[in-house]
């Protein structure tokens, strides 16, 4: 049986943008989870291909499908750390925000990104955030919520709603891209 680094290079072999030490954070990443969902209910999976497959590709992919350049990216319900601890890895020139509310999944995500400097963990409400960001992304909040939240011009939703953009991994997951004109930025 394959392991983690093993199977996430082989789904992400065909776009060649993993290097060695991104592997090695992703890794990392999974074996904390691991760990941690024995005390607290991160996130589900069966085993390593189901993780690999269903929270980490899903997730690059997402990061792959954002505008090229430096990015100010907040993840609302950021939960185990999908999509942006995955995101904030592939894409070093960006800065992360995991925003999430549960003490226990924040008190994860800052063991989880402890040396990370482009990622920051937000424990709060995103509805009380301050910050202003160019792109929200999310997979735990329905696409109504994020609209409402006057974080960023543009957001990017995993969902199981149907939307142009069909995730290669998963099960019917999609990703959901839309640009929000109710408020000014």
């Amino acid at each position: 049986m394959m392991e983690f680094k093993g199977l996430l290079a082989a789904e992400f072999a065909a776009y060649r943008l993993l290097s060695q030490s991104q592997l090695d954070a992703l890794e990392a990443h999974y074996h904390l989870l691991c760990k941690w969902n024995e005390k607290i209910n991160l996130c589900r999976f069966r085993d390593v291909q189901e993780a690999v497959e269903l929270h980490y590709c899903e997730s690059l992919y997402l990061g792959l499908s954002l505008p090229v350049g430096v990015l100010r990216i907040a993840d609302v319900g950021s939960g185990a750390g999908f999509p942006g601890y995955p995101i904030a890895v592939l894409r070093s020139e960006c800065h992360v925000d995991l925003i999430e509310s549960d003490g226990r999944k924040a008190a994860f995500l800052r063991e989880a990104s402890d040396g990370n400097g482009n990622i920051c963990v937000l424990a709060m409400r995103a509805e009380d955030c301050k910050q202003r960001y160019d792109w929200v992304v999310s997979r735990a909040v329905r696409a109504e919520i994020v609209r409402q939240l006057a974080l960023a011009p543009e957001c990017a939703l995993l969902t199981t709603d149907v939307s142009p953009i069909k995730v290669p991994w998963g099960r019917n997951r999609f990703i959901q891209m839309f640009h929000v004109k109710q408020r000014s930025f």
